[in-house]
């Protein structure tokens, strides 16, 4: 399957294919099959009929993709061009079983089922990249359980971390976030038939069998009553997916941000310039962030949708389709990015512990109030912690330094023990505790 230029970096390769117009047609055709062979069964269409409608069925290359998408324009569904065609293939093998082809269907069952149908698809090619994501971030955090780092609040260096603790709630987050994914596909993989107005009224009293057979021919669940103009289910689906991409954003920001060469603590794979030899550009990463900057937009175009009018609504289900195939190919574009690049980030021990040796030890200013409150009272010692902070960053040397050189400590006896002060493995707190309860949650 080739993938258009213009979605080479919203899209991948397997993704591209369920949303392709054979695929598309094929998922259609699979509908009209399916309903063809429940009615069958339960003697609402004549057996031979279901047979020769099957027959015309099972050749999605007599479809024209590009004749469909024409006639489309003038009736507003794709439908009624592959129930069309449909039609024409069954009469050229048998005129009488034409007129049983998309028998008590409307064309919104045919569109709505199709997708997910393709859905289905999409939630295993997901889940087998997610897995991926999950074991790359697992390995990743118990690799740097014990790597100490600068901790960083407001893009300032902050008390310090491990690098296992910030991968833990990587894989956390994901984690979270896929399995309310999970939930919503189980909701949205639900059949929709229900004919004109949602009442199968052209099947009679046969109606809710033949959605029973059609569901049991499609391995779909049967819902209470078609959906027509409810859109919840998918709208739930695609909410979740944003949130899901939007925190597999946030593990491609953090990474972007350890990459820059101020910083330069870790490193993906990463990309070439096309004119600057030297860099190492975040490739993966600008993918991730690219899907998780359009999805929420399309996340947003979904639910203006969702204000459709009586039984059957204009614009907003017809608004659908390229909306749930773009969302649902940039999540998938993210995933697949973050996961090449869990599996391959690269971390420089040796930077990571230069950048914490630049913070002349200011870093731990808050373990200085800690030790020194209980002696000078908190307020007290917050202020002489503050001004030896600015002095040590004046003077080019250490908070511990700046501080045992100040009257307060200097004149006080037994003299203050400072010597562990600037020692960032004892001050980590709990972070080990909330690592492995992270990766444990999940």
């Amino acid at each position: 399957m080739s993938i258009r230029l213009v979605d080479c970096l919203a899209t991948t390769p397997p993704l591209a294919e369920v949303f392709a117009d054979r695929s598309v047609i094929e998922a259609m055709l699979r509908f009209e099959n399916a309903l063809a062979r429940a009615e069958a069964n339960l003697g609402v269409i004549p057996a031979p009929a279901a047979d020769v409608i099957a027959a015309a069925a099972a050749s999605p290359d007599d479809f024209d993709a590009a004749q469909i998408a024409t006639a489309a324009t003038a009736s507003g569904t794709i439908a009624i061009g592959v129930v069309e065609r449909l039609t024409t293939l069954v009469r050229e093998r048998d005129a009488q079983s034409a007129g049983y082809v998309h028998w008590g269907a409307t064309s919104q069952d045919a569109t709505d089922t199709a997708m997910v149908l393709l859905l289905a698809r999409v939630r295993t090619i997901l889940q087998a990249d997610h897995e991926r994501l999950l074991a790359a971030l697992r390995s990743l955090s118990d690799r740097h359980a014990a790597t100490v780092m600068t901790g960083r609040t407001l893009l300032q260096p902050s008390t310090p971390v491990t690098f296992g603790l910030k991968v833990a709630g990587w894989h956390a987050a994901c984690a979270r976030g896929w399995r309310r994914v999970g939930t919503a596909f189980d909701e949205a993989l639900v059949l929709q038939f229900g004919g004109a107005s949602g009442t199968l009224a052209a099947l009679g009293d046969r109606g809710p069998d033949v959605a029973s057979a059609l569901g049991r021919e499609l391995e779909l669940p049967v819902p209470a009553a078609p959906w027509h103009a409810h859109r919840d289910r998918l709208a739930a689906l695609l909410g979740a997916l944003g949130v899901y991409t939007a925190s597999l954003g946030k593990v491609a920001t953090d990474v972007m941000l350890l990459m820059q060469a101020e910083v330069g603590e870790a490193a993906e794979s990463g990309g070439g310039s096309s004119s600057m030899p030297q860099k190492r550009n975040p490739a993966g990463c600008a993918v991730a962030l690219a899907a998780a900057t359009r999805v929420p937009g399309l996340v947003a175009a979904f639910l203006s949708g969702m204000l459709q009018q009586h039984e059957r609504g204009v614009g907003g289900g017809h608004a659908e389709m390229p909306t749930i195939a773009a969302l649902v190919q940039a999540t998938g574009a993210a995933l697949s990015a973050v996961a090449r690049v869990a599996e391959e980030l690269q971390i420089d021990p040796a930077r990571v512990r230069a950048n914490i040796d630049a913070t002349r030890g200011t870093m731990l200013a808050e373990r200085a109030v800690v030790l020194l409150a209980p002696l000078l009272g908190r307020e007290a010692a917050q202020t002489l912690v503050a001004r030896a902070a600015a002095d040590a960053v004046a003077q080019g040397s250490t908070l511990r330094e700046a501080l045992a050189a100040t009257r307060p400590l200097t004149d006080r006896r037994p003299p203050v023990d400072l010597t562990s002060l600037d020692d960032p493995d004892a001050y980590l707190g709990a972070a080990e505790h909330f690592r492995t309860q992270l990766l444990a949650d999940s």
